[in-house]
């Protein structure tokens, strides 16, 4: 794939300008660059998501123009988005030919689809039951559902954004192997990552977009993970560390035998147990799927736990609503920003309100103070580094990173004494990424408490002051930050050894 002077305008933004890549087959290109950058606009303009001002694309030395992703996939171009876009409620077989259904005499054949199926993942080391349904797959298995949709539509380039997001090492490491398989057996992939380390193990060239615009492509293999840091950014890669310890002996949050259960009756958790000190951060290191959403939840009252008690600094709150815990100082960073954090088509100043619409300065006694909240609102944008033109502007202008650098912004004011963290820096660059480590430091280090849930075992393993562990709704293991490997911790979370 050659791209040449790939420009895209929006409104008010050149989003892409003049961008080039030449994309070897037969390798795996790796594309790095801040939030806003531009790779996200770059990514939909391969997958004929949008069309390109100026410039040209070409596939294989043909010259070619995708209206649709219907056009591109018909070149042999394939995405896999960062979210996963599968239904739960079907078996492997129904989401991989959603949409390409095959029939016999009018009637839905699954039978030579199942069979395409395993002979993809044995050929590619995607192997995964046809016949399982989504819900009851891992991430990791996901993520191979995934690669198997494209593949079987004839995709001969992939296109894959942020793919280890969710993964623990080992799923890391098996994602690896397939993309080497896949490379092996002439295809391409286009592999989209903030964690550069992944970059330089996997990718045969990298390519840099800082501003909009190719600043370098090259060798990982005579580059270190500081030097692509700093071309992205313009400073080093930064550090999770915590350095010394602020926790003390005063609790703030305290969890007893918790335990949840779902409509069908299902056991969520069972008997969770846990206290979080002020000036600590308690990180919870799971497998997506076992219990940490619902975890966050219960502690944020949007679940009825069945049994168990949580305690807010000396207070029983197990049957207050959300609100109260809200208002009893409970910060909350949800894990998708988009669905959860942020209404995006609304102004940042009425995103500021949201979730703290009684609490000062977004209201006077039953009204809205709509000056009080903007006025906060410029704040929170000047204070933690959001990027924007006006605190006018819709949510979804803004780029990842500066959407969750204000719903950080947002969650801290107020002094919390208790902030829940779900995968604060999830989809965020490096530069996004180090201002949200720090502001959790110095709110640490202020005495706040928090309970951590993250997929990245470095930031975990980082930031934390003490670890546990979540496997099938139980806390399996403990850890000390101190001396665990990812390694080690990636082993517990899946049931394979002990962290401690």
């Amino acid at each position: 794939m050659e791209l040449r002077g790939i420009t895209k305008r929006f409104p008010g933004v050149v989003a892409n300008h003049d961008i080039d890549i030449t994309v070897r087959a037969g390798t795996v290109h790796a594309i790095v660059g801040e939030n806003g950058a531009g790779k996200s606009t770059l990514m939909k303009t391969l997958f004929g998501m949008h069309k390109p001002d100026e410039g040209t694309i070409a596939v294989n030395g043909q010259q070619v123009t995708f209206s649709s992703p219907a056009d591109a996939i018909a070149e042999g171009v394939g995405m896999v988005h960062q979210h996963f876009q599968l239904a739960d409620n079907l078996t492997v077989t129904e989401n991989v030919v959603l949409g390409m259904e095959p029939t016999s005499r009018g009637f839905l054949s699954f039978g030579a689809a199942r069979t395409r199926i395993r002979e993809l993942g044995r050929q590619y080391g995607l192997e995964v039951d046809p016949d399982a349904l989504v819900e009851e797959l891992g991430v990791g298995d996901r993520q191979r559902v995934e690669i198997l949709k494209v593949l079987y539509r004839g995709a001969r380039i992939l296109i894959l954004d942020e793919p280890t997001a969710v993964l623990v090492p080992q799923e890391v490491n098996e994602l690896f192997g397939a993309l080497r398989e896949l490379k092996g057996q002439g295809l391409t992939v286009i592999f989209i990552s903030h964690k550069l380390d992944e970059v330089l193990s996997v990718a045969d060239a990298v390519t840099v977009i800082r501003g909009g615009t190719t600043v370098a492509t090259i060798d990982p293999e005579v580059t270190s993970a500081r030097q692509l840091a700093e071309l992205m950014v313009g400073s080093e890669l930064p550090s999770p560390a915590t350095g010394e310890s602020t926790v003390t002996d005063v609790d703030v949050l305290r969890v007893e035998n918790l335990c949840l259960v779902s409509a069908d009756g299902r056991s969520l958790l069972e008997g969770i147990s846990f206290t979080i000190h002020k000036g600590e951060v308690l990180g919870i290191a799971g497998v997506e799927g076992n219990g940490q959403a619902e975890l966050v939840e219960a502690v944020m009252g949007m679940r009825q736990a069945a049994t168990g008690t949580v305690d807010l600094g000396g207070s029983d709150m197990s049957s207050w609503t959300t609100r109260r815990r809200r208002e009893a100082g409970i910060g909350y960073i949800p894990e998708d920003r988009s669905r959860y954090g942020l209404l995006l088509d609304a102004p940042l100043w009425e995103n500021r309100i949201l979730g703290h619409q009684t609490e000062r300065p977004n209201s006077k006694g039953l009204l809205i103070d709509a000056a009080g909240a903007k006025a906060d609102a410029q704040r929170i944008v000047d204070e933690y580094d959001v990027r924007t033109p006006s605190i006018d502007v819709a949510a979804s202008a803004l780029s990842g990173g500066n959407q969750q650098k204000l719903i950080v912004g947002r969650e801290m004011s107020g002094e919390p004494q208790l902030l829940i963290a779900a995968h604060p820096t999830r989809g965020v660059d490096v530069g996004a990424q180090a201002a949200i480590w720090d502001l959790l430091r110095a709110a640490r280090s202020r005495g706040l408490a928090v309970l951590l849930v993250s997929a990245d075992l470095d930031e975990l393993i980082g930031l934390s002051d003490t670890l546990r562990v979540i496997l099938r709704g139980r806390l399996v293991a403990s850890a000390d930050p101190a001396t665990v490997t990812p390694e080690e911790l990636g082993s517990a979370m899946t049931g394979a050894g002990a962290a401690a």
